[in-house]
């Protein structure tokens, strides 16, 4: 099984709005995308409707520049690193190092 990575910058983004269009831009999400959490849980949880195929590939989502984001919005970046969590199609990793 080969593996997929992807970046996904949260450089700048201080909200949800920008953390959902930066997940629609970085993770080339469908169009019709809703940029709500239920929508982000949704799509991320089918590959086939993101990450082409979605046969064979695993999806690895590594996320930088994040803890600003985590800084300003605390409970909105828990419900991202839930919803990141409960994605059955990927696996996320932060980016510790550098991230600031």
């Amino acid at each position: 099984m080969t593996a997929r990575v992807v970046t996904l910058d949260l450089d700048g983004v201080t909200d949800k709005a920008g953390l959902m269009d930066r997940c629609a831009r970085d993770l080339r999400l469908p169009d019709w995308f809703g940029r709500n959490w239920d929508a982000l849980a949704d799509v991320l949880s089918d590959p086939g409707l993101w990450s082409g195929d979605g046969v064979g590939e695993e999806t690895v989502v590594v996320v930088q520049h994040w803890d600003r984001y985590a800084e300003v919005r605390p409970d909105e970046w828990a419900t991202a690193c839930e919803v990141f969590a409960e994605a059955a199609a990927l696996t996320v990793a932060l980016a510790l190092g550098g991230s600031s």
